[in-house]
Order: C-alpha cells, then sequence, then structure tokens
C-alpha cells in the first residue's frame, strides 16, 4: 500500500497551527481578567459579588459546549481532514470574540444583553472544543520524531503568548483610562484586538498541508483494544484536570489581587504578563527536555514541585500583598503548573492512535477543560465567599494537582514511541542543543 510521506512544517505552517489556541486564550484570558468589568456590564446588581459570580457563571458556559465541539468537529477531523475542521473552528471562534466585543451592555438592550453574552460564549466553546484535536493532530504527525515533544508543547506556549498579550492589553489599558472609562468601553478594547489576528488566520490556515492521510502501515494496522482506549482516556482526563485547575487558578489571581488583596486594577494585572511570560518560555523548554529525558520524568518532577510551591506561595501572597510577591506566586506556581501540563498533554496525544486521535484527544481535553476549567474561578469565589477562607484556591489547586500527579505515575512513557514502534532514545546533538 503506497503511503503519503508526512508533510514538512515551515514556520508559517506552525503559526496556522497554534493560531487558533492562541486566539482561545487570549479571548478566554481576558474575559478573566475583565470579569469584574464585564460582570457589572452585563449583570448589574447591587451585590458586587453576585456581579462578579453572573459573569464568571457565564464564563463556564463556553466550556458547556466544549465536549460536543470536540466530538463534532474532532469526528470531522479524523474523516475528512485536519484542514477543513481547523478552518472551520476558526472561523467560529473569531466571530465570537468579535461578537462579545460589540454587544451592548444591560443598560442599553436589558435582559438581552446577558442571553447574546450567553449563546456566544457556548459558540466559542464548541469551536474551541473541536479545534485542539485536529491543531495537535498535525503538530505531531508532521513532526521529527525527535522534536514531537517541542511541537506538541507550542499548543501551551501559544498559551503564554496569548496570555502575556492579554496582559500587555490590561495594564495598558488599566494604567491609560480610568475605572469609569475602563468599565464603560477599555475591556471592550481589549477583545477587539483580539479580533485583528482573524484575516490572517484563516490565510495562513488555508495554506497548511494536510497529515491526515500520511499513514504509515503500522498506523493503519494498529486496533487498540477498548480497555487501552478507556484508559488512557481516564488518565489523560486526570492530566488535562490538573493542568487546567492550574491554569484558571493562576489566571484567576489577577481577580483575587483585586477582590481580596484589595491591591490596585493596574498592579493585579502585572500577574497577567508574568503568567505569559513564564508560560510561554518554560513550556516551550518542557517540550524540548521531555524530548531529552522523556514526558515522565519532565510532568512528575515539576508536578511534585508545584505540589511543595502551593501553600508557601499563598501564604507569602496572603500575608505580604504587594506586586512583588503578586509576581513571586504568579511565576512560581505558573512555572510548574504549565511546562508539567505541556509535556503531559504530549503524552496524551502520542497515546492515542493517529485514526481516533483528533476526537478522542479533542473529548477529552474538552470535557477536563469543561468540567474543571469552567467551573474553577465561579468554585473558588464561591468557596471563598461561602467558608471566609481566602486560602480556597490553594486548596483547590493542591486537590487537582495530586490528582493528576497520580495520573502521571501511572501514564506510559511515549517519548520514544511512534505508531506502535520503538525510536532510539534522542542525543542532545539531534535536538540542536
Amino acid at each position: 500500500m503506497e503511503v503519503a510521506a508526512p508533510p514538512v512544517l515551515s514556520k508559517r505552517h506552525i503559526l496556522a497551527a497554534v493560531i487558533g489556541n492562541a486566539l482561545e486564550f487570549y479571548d478566554f484570558t481576558t474575559y478573566a481578567y475583565f470579569a469584574v468589568q464585564i460582570g457589572n456590564a452585563f449583570f448589574p446588581s447591587h451585590d458586587s459579588f453576585m456581579s462578579l459570580m453572573g459573569a464568571l457563571v457565564t464564563f463556564g458556559a463556553g466550556f458547556v459546549m466544549r465536549p460536543v465541539g470536540g466530538i463534532v468537529i474532532g469526528h470531522y477531523s479524523d474523516r475528512v481532514g485536519r484542514k477543513p475542521a481547523m478552518l472551520l473552528s476558526f472561523a467560529l471562534m473569531g466571530a465570537g470574540v468579535l461578537g462579545l466585543a460589540l454587544t451592548p451592555s444591560y443598560a442599553t438592550i436589558g435582559i438581552a444583553a446577558p442571553i447574546i453574552v450567553v449563546v456566544i460564549r457556548m459558540v466559542q466553546g464548541f469551536a474551541l472544543g473541536g479545534d485542539v484535536g485536529p491543531t495537535t493532530a498535525i503538530l505531531l504527525e508532521a513532526a521529527p520524531p525527535a522534536r514531537r515533544g517541542l511541537y506538541g508543547a507550542l499548543q501551551f506556549s501559544s498559551q503564554g503568548l496569548a496570555t502575556l498579550l492579554a496582559g500587555i492589553a490590561g495594564v495598558v489599558l488599566a494604567n491609560l483610562l480610568d475605572a469609569a472609562q475602563l468599565q464603560s468601553f477599555g475591556w471592550r478594547i481589549a477583545f477587539a484586538l483580539g479580533a485583528i489576528v482573524l484575516p490572517v488566520g484563516l490565510i495562513v490556515r488555508r495554506q497548511l498541508p494536510e497529515t491526515l492521510h500520511a499513514e504509515t502501515p503500522e498506523a493503519l494496522s494498529r486496533v487498540p483494544p477498548p480497555r487501552e482506549v478507556i484508559r488512557t482516556a481516564i488518565l489523560g482526563l486526570c492530566m488535562i484536570m490538573g493542568a487546567t485547575t492550574g491554569f484558571y487558578v493562576v489566571s484567576y489571581l489577577s481577580t483575587y489581587a483585586q477582590t481580596v488583596l484589595h491591591l490596585a486594577v493596574n498592579v493585579s494585572f502585572t500577574s497577567t504578563l508574568m503568567f505569559g511570560a513564564i508560560n510561554l518560555v518554560f513550556s516551550t523548554l518542557a517540550g524540548i527536555a521531555s524530548d531529552r529525558w522523556g514526558r515522565k520524568p519532565v510532568m512528575i518532577g515539576l508536578r511534585i514541585a508545584m505540589l511543595v510551591a502551593i501553600y508557601p506561595a499563598f501564604f507569602l501572597l496572603v500575608n505580604r500583598p504587594n506586586v512583588a510577591t503578586l509576581l513571586l506566586a504568579t511565576a512560581l506556581l505558573g512555572l510548574f503548573s504549565q511546562a508539567s501540563g505541556a509535556a503531559a498533554f504530549v503524552a496524551l496525544a502520542e497515546a492515542i492512535p493517529k485514526r481516533m486521535r483528533c476526537a478522542l484527544l479533542a473529548m477529552v481535553y474538552a470535557i477536563g477543560v469543561a468540567v474543571f476549567g469552567g467551573s474553577t474561578q465561579a468554585a473558588v469565589a464561591w468557596l471563598m465567599h461561602a467558608t471566609g477562607d481566602i486560602y480556597a484556591p490553594a486548596h483547590y489547586l493542591f486537590a487537582g494537582s495530586l490528582v493528576a500527579l497520580i495520573a502521571m505515575f501511572l501514564m506510559e512513557e511515549t517519548a520514544h514511541v511512534a505508531h506502535g514502534r520503538k525510536l532510539q532514545p534522542v542525543a542532545a546533538a539531534d535536538l540542536g542543543m
């Protein structure tokens, strides 16, 4: 049987693959960091807590549709191709970003405003749930075997870049505008800036090569038993839960700094810059390290470090609430969480056979993010409000990381396995190190 050779991805192609993930996290990160202002715009209330909760619950509404998008678009990608699936998801994603920036406030159109926002978040959730499968698949399927960890980790690195850009937008707007202007239109500017990449993203994605049919005989013949698929899915779900909980708790530190520590808005946004920079750099390094030493040593070692750092970081932050401790806590927790998550994400994607990679990866990722990403910030805010315990984010983060660590120990090593055959361990010279 004649098999097409795997395509070679240029830098432009890599950009096309990760730009959707970057736009996703720019949008969701911007929403998280402007949650107070969005709550006031669409969920006005005499109780500021209820207003914030309205915004955070709506934020979570987008996650409900992620598993549906993962199944529908993921199956479409496994059947028709990675490229058409990526074009569909990106177009829907862009429409949602632009729609949120243009939706009138509750004061202008009444109850229609929050309804429109919820619908927009659900459309975005559908698109985002379906985007992660084909984009990750195309990166792994076209990557040189010795660089699969690096290519796969670029999904997490793009999250860092998006978070960094969202943080820059937030800091600049918070310093240029007063509180009233930030509430009136400043947050809308941040979302509108994200929409600028839409034409570029569609153009570069149209130029992507197709990797679905670049199969090897081993990949075509491998039919994993259901028990193996279920085990991989469960362990992957637990690892995604840990990574997602980490991302959204660290993201919540900006809101935490405003509402609990009572730091100024422009000070709290500096945590966004730090988190983005840390994620961008160390997710990439984690991918490179996992190519050298394996996925398991990297993800397990960093997750253990995460567990050790959580309570000291929050203790320092609560007892010395200033910009220095906010940046330090964000840096430590962001580094361990995202770098470990990047290696774990690659391990999960590699463990899934190519013939079902998009649908299963998207479904596992979407369910993990929907259940734990969509609920994390609202759950943490509610726990603090109900118990009065300002360490609730630390407890939540510790529990999620512990479950993820157990799953990582049980996961098989995938760094030197491709389509059922062993690869030779990678030397430093092969990685250009």
